[in-house]
């Protein structure tokens, strides 16, 4: 995976990761987006249910369908990851799609 930087994009700890794993022999257990176990500690740590939330990222796969896995919406906004492919994508597509946060938050009030 990827991120972008102001000069380009660079390698996400990904790579990293498996390197890693590679030298010392040993597999990594990951949590973070977009493992279930991330979504659902953050539901339990802020007392929220699915319903009352909504997930606005950049990076479909890993922010937006980790969340709709949980049972969160998920608002794919077109910077940083996103890519026009995004959209089109086999197995994942975003509840909404916007140009920027401000466009999420109107779109999240919107329905309200």
């Amino acid at each position: 995976k990827y991120y972008k930087e102001t000069d380009g994009l660079s390698l996400d700890v990904g790579a990293y990761m498996k390197a890693l794993e590679y030298a010392c022999d040993i597999k990594a257990e990951v949590f973070g987006k977009p493992s279930s176990l991330f979504f659902q500690s953050v539901l339990n740590d802020m007392g929220l249910q699915p319903h009352e939330v909504v997930m606005i990222g950049d990076d479909l796969v890993n922010d937006v369908g980790g969340a709709q896995h949980c049972g969160i919406k998920g608002i794919q906004v077109r910077t940083g990851k996103y890519r026009p492919s995004d959209e089109t994508h086999p197995t994942v597509t975003a509840d909404g799609t916007v140009d920027n946060l401000a466009q999420a938050v109107d779109v999240i009030l919107s329905h309200r």
